[in-house]
């Protein structure tokens, strides 16, 4: 099994928002604070590109195990990149009144906070940081 690749680091979110775009630099800080007043938790880098905060331990039924932060973002080129961890298929009526979106497993996709309806967001970062919480 390899080792999973995403890991927290050392590296200065400060120094990485800094580099970001400054068209989406605005929105990066914006959910810097909404992730950090939710979970209670610091920023912390996740590899080279994902700010996360606080962290869970996962199994999977394979064996597989690993950590990940409780929610996390990214600045992708196309895309604000939220990590919501427990996926979507609790949310419909949240997401229904979201705003402009797309969706993967448990990535949410925003071009910019401006789409958005933000208390929504807040309350789908919530709920999944309260449900994972809770659960592991």
């Amino acid at each position: 099994m390899s080792d999973l690749k995403t890991r927290p680091t050392n590296a200065s979110v400060k120094k990485f928002l800094d580099g970001v775009d400054p068209k989406r630099r605005d929105d990066c800080l914006a959910l810097v604070d909404i992730m950090q007043k939710i979970t209670g938790e610091k920023p912390r880098m996740w590899g080279p590109s994902i700010v996360g905060f606080g962290s869970y331990h996962y199994t999977y039924a394979s064996g597989r195990e690993g950590d990940w932060p409780l929610c996390g973002f990214s600045p992708r080129k196309q895309n604000l990149t939220l990590y919501i961890m427990t996926g979507f298929s609790k949310y419909d009526e949240l997401l229904e009144n979201l705003g402009k979106h797309s969706t993967g497993v448990s990535c949410l996709y925003i071009k910019r906070l401006d789409d958005v309806h933000v208390p929504t967001l807040k309350k789908l970062i919530k709920s999944s940081v309260a449900h994972v919480r809770r659960t592991h």
